[in-house]
């Protein structure tokens, strides 16, 4: 523990807490849905893939956002773009809680692309918290940072109790202090010291074309409009989103698309974080269907998980700066395949259940700190733009988990089926990152670590060769 200390108050502090606050409290806002899912869906009488889409929609928003959200951090001070989140992520509460009717499905979705702000600081609030430490250490720095995942215990401890007191609209309203808290966090101590390029003004215009082009997009699929309507349109969704956020980038960033380790760590952290926050933002209503618990113990237990995952980020992030990300993540990514497919063969009951959602967290908060330590040493010089893209990876598989999971539910009649698929890619990325290993050690581990490594395999090979 002193050591860690040692490195925390070596670099900006102060800088790193404001960090913290703001992702901790954007994440609150991010995965607000979930919790009163049960609430919401049955007030307005949405269907088992519609209540999947509501809570979804701002996981995929976050997604999508923190790429153009990260291009204007590589032109724009990181403080003056995060006080501009907060603001956009506030508003949803705000009209909620002076709206004087229930609100509609339509009018829940476009908050919902707003409460995605939430989750877009993550493009923010780790390159910043970043800048002000020497790169020997930002497994662990990046880490603490993304520990802001905390937030959503917040979400499950909170909104649900609240509900039952003053309604689900109403109880919102709880994380407009908490964002007025991280604001003035990042007033008084925040500071970005990453160095800036590009221009301004275009990578504001793709902010806000991504901004206005989601919620459109939304309002098409929930409308049915352009055959894009129901199912179909929902999965659909996020290729259209991307192809589009994809196209407002400047060509020199689009180039890291061409490049295969982008796509391979993008797959990677959509099972990681993907996993974590797409759980997250349905783990309530899973409990609640599943088992028959009450909206407060199923948000208790949604908090209890979350923080199990949140607490142990940084904790991987250390792991992976001792032992390289690339060693950490293999054993993760088969953890997590095996917690999947455990629940689609097992169908465990409650206890069973709850244990391999305890295990699914563990692996998911350490598989998150481990995969960031990887990008800081692949991408050095684009922390913005990479935290960004592959952060966009998460959210995009955060949006497609409980879409399997409702979908599944809906035509099935169970959740089995949603667990296996997941399952299934998280042992395919398994099986790549094996054939990656050697070739990525090469860069992700110190130089010294690298030879004596390579002397040990060598050491192996004589030894098997006599």
């Amino acid at each position: 523990m002193k050591h860690v200390l040692s490195h925390v108050r070596g670099g900006d502090w102060k800088s790193l807490l404001a960090c913290f606050l703001y992702f901790d409290t954007g994440f609150t806002v991010w995965v607000m849905y979930g919790p009163l899912a049960q609430s919401i869906s049955g007030d307005l009488g949405l269907s088992p893939s519609q209540k999947a889409f509501l809570t979804a929609v701002p996981v995929l928003s976050a997604a999508l956002l923190r790429v153009t959200f990260g291009n204007l951090y590589q032109a724009m001070d990181g403080r003056r773009l995060a006080l501009l989140g907060i603001v956009l992520s506030a508003i949803p509460s705000a009209v909620l809680l002076f709206l004087p009717t229930m609100p509609s499905l339509t009018l829940l979705l476009v908050l919902g692309v707003l409460l995605g702000m939430g989750g877009a600081s993550f493009a923010v609030a780790l390159p910043m918290a970043g800048s002000g430490y020497p790169p020997n250490v930002q497994g662990l720095v990046l880490g603490l940072a993304a520990a802001g995942n905390i937030g959503a215990v917040v979400d499950g401890f909170l909104f649900p109790t609240l509900a039952e007191r003053v309604g689900w609209q109403h109880s919102m309203a709880a994380a407009l202090p908490l964002l007025a808290l991280s604001a003035g966090a990042l007033l008084l101590w925040a500071q970005d010291r990453a160095p800036k390029s590009g221009s301004v003004p275009r990578a504001a215009t793709g902010f806000a074309a991504t901004l206005g082009v989601l919620v459109v997009l939304v309002l098409i699929v929930n409308a049915g409009l352009f055959g894009l309507g129901g199912k179909p349109g929902m999965l659909l969704l996020p290729v259209i989103g991307s192809l589009f956020v994809v196209a407002v980038l400047p060509r020199r960033y689009r180039s890291v698309f061409a490049e295969r380790d982008t796509w391979a760590m993008m797959l990677i952290y959509s099972i990681t974080f993907g996993g974590f926050v797409g759980m997250s933002s349905y783990v309530s209503p899973l409990l609640i269907d599943m088992y028959g618990l009450s909206q407060v113990h199923a948000g208790l237990w949604m908090a209890a998980l979350a923080f199990t995952g949140a607490m142990l980020r940084p904790v991987g992030g250390w792991i992976a700066d001792k032992v390289s990300g690339v060693r950490a993540l293999l054993v993760l990514l088969a953890a997590i395949a095996v917690c999947d497919v455990g629940f689609a063969v097992f169908k465990p009951g409650v206890q069973g259940g709850i244990a391999l959602l305890v295990a699914l967290y563990v692996a998911f908060g350490l598989g998150n700190g481990a995969s960031f330590q990887l990008v800081s040493q692949r991408w050095v010089g684009k922390a913005g733009l990479m935290s960004g893209v592959i952060g966009a990876a998460g959210g995009i598989g955060g949006f497609y988990l409980p879409m399997a999971l409702g979908t599944a539910k809906e035509n099935l009649g169970s959740y089995w089926v949603g667990f296996a698929v997941f399952g299934g890619i998280s042992a395919a990325a398994w099986l790549m990152l094996a054939a990656l290993r050697r070739e990525w050690l090469a860069w992700a581990l110190p130089e010294e670590e690298e030879v004596e490594d390579d002397t040990a395999l060598s050491l192996g090979g004589a030894t098997e060769t006599v």
